[in-house]
């Protein structure tokens, strides 16, 4: 199973988690881009310019995403550029042009309440570059290796290592808030060996195409623009001329939206 391929080969990892192109510490960004601009929406941006003017972290633009021009985030939108969109039609635009620049220091802040964004992303690109192929996202078919998992109405499948509710403003620190002990798990390398799990039964399944959502200063997590790229150019390279499934996912340390985007042959 030597050709199946991962979108984290060769990327940079730290204490085992893969933060893309941008280093965790690194506090210059381009683009920050927040998804939603309601209650966890403003929660972001406060805690972004307290970052910021702390020293902590600076930006070129700041992004606030929601298809209400009215929304929390309007009541005090200086510096922030403002987009009343769908996330949907956003990130198709937006990511598209990604794909032509450097996006190396962009950055995107996903919402708790958003659908699986990312995943539905690289699906649309998939149609768009096989219009007249069959493709859907599949059922998991395996358990990930974590105490809780469900399976959504629209079939993404959330993981979590947590049985217990955890706060909003969790940074997921190596000390875990909860259990008062060592934190020694994380999603990321829990869905490297479920896929080789999956290889060694026999399936060939590819990936994973992992956004990892990690805390980069006082309380906001973020993952790469270039992770998403990164996806979308390991669909291009290994469902060209096969068949293919493809484990998507956007994911913390402890909790994490799954996909299997699956493509007939051609």
């Amino acid at each position: 199973m030597a050709d199946v391929v991962s979108a984290t080969e060769g990327t940079q990892s730290n204490g085992g988690s893969t933060n893309g192109d941008i280093p965790y510490g690194d506090i210059s960004y381009g683009d920050i881009v927040v998804v939603g601009g309601g209650c966890y929406g403003r929660y972001y941006v406060r805690q972004l310019r307290r970052a910021r003017a702390a020293g902590a972290l600076t930006w070129d633009r700041l992004v606030v995403v929601d298809r209400d021009p009215d929304c929390a985030v309007s009541r005090d939108a200086e510096g922030i550029t403002l987009v009343a969109r769908e996330w949907g039609s956003f990130f198709a635009a937006y990511l598209g042009d990604a794909i032509g620049r450097d996006a190396s220091r962009d950055a995107i802040v996903p919402s708790p309440l958003m659908p699986h964004l990312m995943g539905q992303w690289v699906m649309s690109r998939a149609r768009a570059r096989w219009s007249g192929r069959m493709m859907r996202f599949a059922p998991l078919d395996g358990a990930v290796d974590v105490p809780w998992q469900r399976t959504g109405d629209d079939g993404t499948h959330y993981v979590s290592f947590a049985t217990w509710e955890c706060p909003i403003n969790c940074i997921e620190p190596r000390t875990c808030p909860h259990t008062r002990g060592a934190r020694a798990w994380s999603l990321p390398p829990t869905l490297r060996a479920f896929i080789e799990t999956e290889r060694l039964r026999g399936r060939r399944i590819d990936g994973p195409a992992v956004f990892h959502c990690v805390h980069r200063a006082y309380g906001v997590g973020m993952f790469g623009v270039n992770e998403v790229i990164a996806a979308d150019a390991l669909v291009a390279q290994v469902a060209a001329g096969r068949r293919a499934e493809i484990l998507v996912g956007t994911v913390s340390h402890c909790h994490g939206a799954l996909s299997v985007l699956e493509l007939a042959a051609p």
